[in-house]
């Protein structure tokens, strides 16, 4: 070979890129379809654990669970902090504390009492406001039956006089009137006409008249009082039995238990007197 072929071969071997030997790869043959493992039960639980699947109102719950644990963990520690903060204290700060403690209770405990006290005072003003009430009505009752403005009823006597010869006047009917007050008559009614401390009698022909009244005989005499006073009065030697007894009258007294006093007085406004309170 010639100089100028050799150098021909070594320009085309430049040219050409180095052989590359052939690698065989080696194919494993798989199988189609892989089978999967089984699982035990642990790791079906981890399975269906993980990932969690939170709802909305998991959520929110769990959040209001953390607000409160985080709320007592904060009250704890506050707690805990004070509690350090008494054990730590000076024996003139704690004496401190005892005295304002000392002095707070003894205010609450006087702020009770005159609590208290308003409670009675409010309870007897109140009992007194209806014990006043009741004795003025009781009052007004009272004085009604003086007045002749309300029935009244109680123990007394019961006088009939029976005059057949009309010689009996105006003036003996009030002075039996009189005796009978005298003797503690609080209520008395002759022939359905109250007598009251204005009362006053006149003859009216062979009758009388009481208050304007024209009454008849027999006169009966309906007296609320103590019997065992007013019937004595009436019987006393001279007295009003054996006065209209003279007079040709027959004087009949009765005692009773229950005597009703039933006539009454429309009340009249005073002209021109007033309650000195107005």
């Amino acid at each position: 070979m010639s100089k100028q072929d050799e150098t021909a071969e070594n320009r085309l071997r430049k040219e050409l890129p180095d052989e590359v030997p052939a690698t065989a790869t080696a194919t494993v043959d798989r199988p189609e379809e892989e089978s999967e493992p089984t699982l035990t039960g642990r790791q079906r639980l981890v399975h269906g654990l993980w990932p969690p699947r939170v709802t909305r109102a998991q959520l929110i719950v769990a959040l209001l669970l953390f607000g409160l644990g985080f709320g007592l963990a904060v009250q704890v520690a506050s707690n805990s902090d004070g509690d350090s903060a008494l054990r730590g204290a000076r024996q003139e700060d704690l004496v401190r504390i005892l005295d304002e403690l000392d002095d707070r209770t003894q205010r609450l405990e006087d702020e009770k009492q005159g609590l208290e006290k308003q409670r009675d005072e409010l309870e007897n003003s109140s009992n007194q406001a209806e014990e006043a009430r009741k004795q003025t009505i009781e009052k007004e009752r009272q004085l009604g039956i003086l007045a002749g403005t309300v029935a009244a009823q109680g123990p007394g006597i019961t006088m009939t006089i029976d005059d057949t010869k009309g010689t009996v006047e105006a003036d003996m009917l009030l002075d039996a009137i009189q005796e009978l007050r005298a003797a503690g008559a609080e209520a008395i009614q002759v022939n359905g006409v109250r007598v009251v401390a204005g009362t006053y009698l006149t003859d009216s022909g062979q009758s009388v008249s009481v208050d304007g009244n024209k009454i008849n005989a027999p006169y009966r005499f309906k007296v609320i009082g103590k019997p065992q006073d007013l019937e004595p009065a009436l019987n006393i030697p001279g007295g009003v039995v054996q006065t209209l007894e003279k007079e040709q009258a027959t004087v009949t007294v009765e005692r009773s238990d229950k005597i009703v006093v039933d006539a009454l007085r429309a009340a009249k406004r005073p002209d021109y007197a007033r309650s000195s309170s107005q």
